[in-house]
């Protein structure tokens, strides 16, 4: 009888071993379905195009944005860029100033929320289905953007808060609180508190599990599957170590990872370039006859700029006021300096690195045009895939590299976990000023978010979970509505800071240290 038993409970855990995978795999069906279903309408509607078009309106919320402050600031991006290279040298920096971190480490932190797969896969994705021609569109967004990235970063500064013990707290929620009150209008606080809740998402979600899970699928490519979350769980011990010591932690680790993986992935691309130097000229022909024409496919010039638009929006994120956030913590009392310091993002983020990778593509020749059905790529292997999603702008990306270096995927998948890991620790910071807006300052309430956020590391590296990354994605620009909305309001401030600033600058007040 005992054997019988015995028998009977293995029996039975085999078909529970056997099962488990079904039953796992229903159970996230299930709730990716339940998920899908309660939040698709907002995903849908964030991401809509405008009737007729495949242009999504949130991209021409930015892009007319970035537009409208490139020409009211008169072309400050142009103007300020020497001005710019100056403050994050430190020549005007006075390290008795407020402030938490240098202009330089503000910028890597703020960068390192930035540079990464939208360098990598969706510049593959713009240039594959728009043409070389998308990568003009991008180029020019990305110019346009930094007006943007001006205008917010200068009001996070101004109106954030400084504490008795030297740390501050600062971004779009607390200027649209207090610029707001400032200008006698309603609505700031209600802004912000909408504001703070997508940050908290999309932190969570785009800003950390996407990245984990992304970083976990390049692992597998080189060194074979195995579970995602033991990737998770070494992501989430290392995020914890960095995060937990604060934004000093944060900025110090930030200024070494982004400049090697930028320097990194940038002189491969040189590389490759000067081995075809002889198509450079070539490449960039292509770039601007396909930016008018569009070279017959994806629907002409309108293709070509509907993509490289919305890939310069999606990779800089100018206007989506999480930079503001990282930029509000510098060692200044100019906020327009780092209005100033900030127009560099877009620039290092989408006009360098952006166009590097698009370079590369269209040089190494692994972009290809069938006439019936339109651009496909070829793969290592030299088998046509179809553009159509992410994974084919990694394999695009990475069939390009190797084209003249064989051991490139193994680089792409170096470049992918420290952009993975730098984006998590920046939107752990993003995420964790919003949570402290809602719920208050405190050593206890930020290490609750801290945890949470790690967990959500073990999640994401773990799990497939395509509707909650959907909806995080979408939560994020969720953030530019509500922002934009508060920049419009509150730019004439930042024109006085400007004016105010470049008077002083020219007299003589405003001088250089050491």
């Amino acid at each position: 009888m005992k054997s019988t038993y015995k028998s009977t409970a293995l029996a039975a855990s085999a078909l529970l071993v056997s099962a488990a995978p079904a039953l796992a795999q229903t159970i996230d069906e299930q709730v990716n379905a339940l998920f899908a279903s309660s939040t698709g309408w907002f995903v849908s509607f964030i991401f809509s195009p405008f009737p007729g078009t495949t242009f999504p309106w949130i991209v021409a919320w930015l892009v007319v944005a970035a537009t409208v402050f490139t020409f009211y600031f008169g072309l400050i991006q142009f103007r300020a860029f020497p001005h710019s290279i100056a403050l994050v040298k430190g020549d005007y920096s006075d390290p008795n100033d407020a402030g938490e971190v240098s202009h330089f480490q503000a910028l890597a932190t703020a960068l390192s929320g930035t540079v990464g797969l939208g360098n990598i896969a969706g510049v593959a994705v713009a240039v594959g289905i728009g043409g070389p021609g998308a990568t003009f569109w991008m180029i020019l967004a990305g110019l346009m953007g930094m007006a943007s990235k001006f205008t917010e970063c200068t009001l996070g500064v101004k109106y954030r808060n400084e504490f008795e013990d030297g740390h501050v707290s600062g971004g779009p929620m607390y200027y649209m609180t207090k610029g707001f009150a400032e200008r006698g209008l309603p609505a700031g606080k209600f802004l912000a508190v909408m504001f703070s809740i997508f940050c908290i998402l999309g932190a969570l979600g785009g800003g950390n599990m996407f990245q984990a899970n992304q970083a976990h699928a390049q692992i597998t490519n080189v060194v074979g599957d195995y579970p995602g979350w033991i990737t998770g769980i070494v992501f989430a011990g290392i995020v914890f170590a960095v995060i937990v010591g604060g934004l000093k932690s944060i900025a110090r680790v930030t200024e070494k990872v982004v400049p090697f993986m930028g320097v990194l992935y940038v002189l491969t691309a040189i590389v490759i370039l000067l081995l075809n130097y002889d198509r450079i000229g070539w490449a960039f022909g292509q770039i601007f006859e396909g930016a008018f024409t569009g070279l017959g496919v994806a629907g002409g010039m309108v293709g070509a700029l509907i993509q490289g638009f919305k890939r310069a929006a999606f990779s800089n994120e100018a206007g989506v006021g999480s930079a503001a956030i990282a930029h509000s913590a510098v060692r200044t009392k100019e906020p327009i300096t780092e209005g100033f310091v900030s127009l560099l993002e877009p620039f290092i983020d989408t006009v360098v690195i952006c166009t590097m990778t698009a370079l590369v593509i269209i040089i190494t020749g692994q972009l290809v045009t069938d006439p019936e059905t339109g651009l496909y790529i070829l793969d290592e292997a030299g088998t046509a895939i179809q553009t159509v999603d992410g994974t084919s702008g990694v394999a695009l990306t990475s069939a390009a590299f190797s084209a003249s270096f064989g051991w490139f995927k193994y680089v792409l998948a170096i470049a992918v976990i420290l952009f993975a890991f730098s984006t998590m620790i920046s939107w752990s910071y993003y995420g964790l000023k919003a949570w402290t807006f809602l719920f208050g300052e405190g050593e206890t309430k930020e290490l609750v978010f801290k945890i949470i956020f790690c967990i959500f590391v073990v999640i994401g590296a773990a799990a497939s979970l395509g509707p909650v990354i959907d909806f995080s994605d979408a939560a994020i620009f969720a953030m530019a509505v509500v922002n934009i909305i508060a920049l419009y309001v509150l730019m004439p401030i930042v024109k006085r800071e400007l004016e105010s600033y470049l008077t002083r600058l020219k007299s003589g007040e405003i001088r250089k240290y050491g």
